[in-house]
């Protein structure tokens, strides 16, 4: 037996939607990333990007557990001496919804040229719309972990 070697004209590419309205963020993040990675095709190779498109729906709905609303932080610094800023997620969740799935995603792609390729195939909107519709693309159902608890229990 041999092994199969994958060329780039062998890659084919599907467009799948997915709905981030009640999901868990890192769980739905980590699911996204293994499709732009191409990890659910027989044909994965680590050194070529083999992944589908995702197109992310409803991203400003996307659920957290435990105290990450207000406790979870985005940083970012210029360089500067005291040139920090933080936000917390319920600020970037009023401001930008959709950077939080994708900042989420992207953590989990590899640090080079090639995570940079897979992660410019990933499209998030924070509502139910999306210009994608010449795409086909196929409805993804992603439900990864226990759904959420009623406060009456």
């Amino acid at each position: 037996m041999k092994t199969h070697a994958v060329k780039a004209s062998e890659i084919d590419r599907a467009w799948h939607v997915v709905d981030a309205e009640g999901q868990v963020l890192g769980r739905l993040a980590s699911e996204i990333a293994q499709i732009l990675r191409g990890k659910h095709k027989p044909i994965f190779s680590a050194h070529l990007d083999t992944g589908d498109f995702v197109i992310v729906l409803n991203a400003a709905k996307v659920r957290v557990t435990g105290n990450k609303e207000t406790e979870k932080l985005y940083r970012r610094h210029s360089g500067y001496p005291g040139s920090m800023k933080t936000r917390t997620l319920a600020n970037v969740r009023a401001t930008f919804p959709e950077r939080i799935i994708e900042r989420a995603v992207r953590g989990m792609l590899p640090s080079n040229a090639l995570g940079r390729q897979m992660y410019r195939k990933l499209r998030v909107y924070p509502g139910a719309e999306h210009p994608h519709e010449a795409q086909r693309p196929q409805p993804l159902v992603i439900s990864v972990g226990r759904p959420a608890r009623d406060q009456g229990e």
